[in-house]
């Protein structure tokens, strides 16, 4: 040790002197070590309290696994060729460009600008509260069923690891007489077993191998039967990976992103170029893509464009603004949603080829037009998909890639709605303990929604996830986005909101998307509701078609997100001061003083610190020049004491080791 460092000539003290000196000696250079290591600039959070993304990378990525799911795969595609082939796609991007950026811009700039969860935003008007509890509904909802298609994806990637897929011929125990297997023992053409089989309607070895031994499917929504412990066992699985995926939160979750967001690309394009180069792909993509441009004047075509874009960016669920609340406060999240939203379109209509291609052959094949062997939803992961697969070289791998695939685009929504359960929560409690504990909060909510998911594991449970995914979140997300957006642009005023946006990005907004805000976007929002209205019909599964009861439960199921709206909106206004119920109303729709930046740095102009005006109805004013000026001395004081602190760190350097590399590369989170 050199104790000249310190001013103090070698020799000079004793070792009990020299001990305590040890002691600051070494707190010292750990704190250099750690605030100065040159050419590396030192990482830290803006918001220490509540954490940040580790980069805006993690964030970008990690908001493409949400938006960009199952539904891309298997839903986007069907309803393309359903609605006009390349037709369909007019009106697709324009309603993207009309609705789906700027509500996905609406939201990022919502969540980040306070740095709260789903519930924590609504500050900025107290009484809509429940908007959030109605998100939170929904991703509870959603989160509950679309981990069970996750766990039937990796019993599916479990079953695929054999030499030969078990889905390839009817000579097992739970096929009936109705099947025909392409590849069957048998060597016969698909054409000659079908004649032989008039009287019967041919069932695949895909087909029966999902209903009769995935999920021994019972006869009745209401017959559960027994729980499938294969399934049961995934489906714990997959808890658990999410669960530890989360550990950290987006600590965690923002490194785990890096493999679940950009890797399913990866299986994309390798499928894409397998299935481009088999005989009848071209047919299949022609199917996929011909336009037929009479269908453009159907507004349905346009409402089921609409309805996609708005469903599958994850609008109203939540996500979004909690995955924003943990960017940095300056965060450009105008660039972010407009690339989050187009990569999210443009995955869609990838995925599209490559599912096409691989039907095109399905259907060269099998001597059947492309539009015979096509379908959507389940019906395509899990039986038309698995049977083409059947047909290729080498057929298990090709079967573990795509379901791998599955499994990954499943969890980057996954992350998200456990996140934002869990962010809802901490928020609203929002004790040190709590948020020190996040991880307790996660796993129990990871335990809870496991206990939930066990009946969707019974016999009956392929009825209930359907139910659950035709009602929990359909017209309920529609009305809560509506709500949203009156609340924003109306209740706490467009011009208080341009600014806010304008206070973050250090730019207003651009006029295109002010006018979407306050104008077209609500009304394609009422568009959306109506036709969802317009167009409903009873759900069936298959021949199935569902009993009065449970659709009812269905539709409990849907109002108990809505509900929540004006049950707080009700107790909002009997807690909220004033003698009459116009002043409560009002009292209530207030933004709450709270409301705004979360970091005192942040919250300049009309965000600083506010005293109350003399006489209700005035507005609040700054606080005295005077203590303004105090404030200022003190960040100045502060600002001097992180300038010793530097001085002494080079000092310790140059003393220590005769080194001066630091000083001419200063440590940019110290200045």
């Amino acid at each position: 040790m050199h104790g000249d460092t310190f001013g103090i000539e070698p020799g000079t003290l004793s070792a009990a002197g020299r001990a305590p000196l040890q002691r600051l000696y070494f707190k010292h250079i750990s704190l250099c070590i750690s605030l100065a290591v040159p050419g590396e600039p030192a990482k830290q959070d803006e918001n220490s309290r509540r954490g940040n993304w580790g980069n805006q990378i993690e964030f970008i990525l990690t908001s493409v696994g949400y938006a960009v799911g199952l539904g891309n795969v298997w839903r986007f595609p069907y309803l393309c060729y359903r609605n006009g082939g390349g037709a369909f796609m007019l009106p697709y991007f324009i309603m993207l460009v009309f609705c789906g950026i700027p509500l996905f811009f609406l939201e990022l700039s919502f969540g980040q600008f306070a740095s709260q969860g789903c519930l924590g935003v609504w500050k900025i008007s107290p009484m809509f509260k429940g908007v959030g509890y109605g998100m939170m509904v929904v991703s509870t909802y959603i989160g509950i069923y679309y981990n069970v298609v996750i766990c039937i994806a990796f019993y599916y990637f479990f079953m695929s690891m054999t030499d030969v897929l078990p889905w390839t011929y009817c000579n097992n125990p739970w096929n009936t007489p109705a099947c025909v297997g392409v590849m069957d023992a048998a060597n016969r053409t698909f054409a000659n077993a079908t004649s032989g089989l008039a009287a019967v309607a041919r069932t695949s070895p895909s087909e029966e191998y999902w209903k009769h031994y995935v999920l021994n499917i019972s006869d009745d929504i209401g017959n559960f039967g027994e729980v499938r412990l294969p399934i049961l066992g995934c489906l714990a699985l997959s808890w658990v990976v999410v669960f530890l995926c989360l550990i950290k939160g987006v600590k965690s979750s923002g490194k785990v992103v890096y493999f679940t967001a950009t890797f399913p690309y990866l299986v994309l394009t390798i499928l894409f170029i397998r299935g481009v180069t088999l005989d009848g792909a071209i047919n299949g993509i022609k199917y996929y893509l011909t336009p037929q441009w009479e269908k453009v004047l159907d507004a349905k075509v346009w409402g089921d464009a609409a309805s996609q874009i708005f469903y599958s960016l994850g609008c109203a669920w939540g996500g979004l603004i909690t995955m924003a609340s943990y960017n940095k406060f300056h965060n450009n999240c105008f660039r972010d949603s407009i690339i989050i939203s187009i990569t999210n379109c443009a995955t869609s209509v990838y995925a599209g080829f490559v599912i096409f291609s691989i039907l095109g052959f399905m259907a060269h094949t099998l001597n059947v037009p492309v539009s015979e062997v096509a379908d959507h939803g389940p019906g395509l992961a899990f039986v038309a998909y698995p049977e083409a697969l059947t047909l290729l070289p080498v057929s298990p791998l090709w079967s573990m890639l795509f379901f791998f695939m599955l499994i990954l685009l499943g969890l980057g929504t996954q992350f998200c709605l456990l996140e934002t359960l869990t962010t809802a929560i901490v928020d609203e409690i929002g004790t040190d303990w709590i948020i020190k504990n996040k991880p307790i909060v996660t796993l129990g909510v990871a335990i809870i929604g496991f206990c939930l998911g066990v009946p969707l594991t019974t016999q009956a449970g392929i009825y209930w996830l359907l139910l659950m995914d035709n009602f929990a979140a359909s017209f309920s997300l529609v009305l809560i986005s509506c709500i949203m957006c009156i609340c924003v642009m109306y209740i706490y005023g467009h011009r208080n909101y341009f600014k806010d946006v304008e206070m973050m990005l250090g730019f207003p907004p651009p006029l295109f998307f002010r006018i979407c805000w306050r104008f077209i976007s609500p009304l394609i929002i009422s568009f959306i509701l109506i036709f969802t209205v317009i167009q409903y019909k009873p759900i069936t599964y298959n021949d199935y078609v569902y009993p009065g009861w449970s659709l009812g439960i269905g539709f409990c199921m849907a109002m108990s997100s809505v509900i929540c709206i004006p049950i707080y909106a009700l107790y909002r206004i009997s807690r909220s001061p004033g003698a009459t119920f116009r002043e409560r109303l009002r009292n209530a729709c207030k933004a709450d003083p709270k409301w705004g930046p979360a970091l005192r740095e942040h919250r300049v102009g009309r965000y600083a610190p506010m005293v109350s005006g003399a006489e209700d109805g005035l507005e609040v004013l700054p606080l005295k020049e005077k203590e303004e000026t105090k404030e200022k001395e003190e960040l100045k004081e502060e600002e001097e004491a992180r300038e010793r602190k530097e001085d002494v760190c080079l000092t310790i350097q140059q003393g220590s080791n005769g080194s001066t590399a630091t000083q001419n590369t200063p440590n940019p989170a110290v200045a």
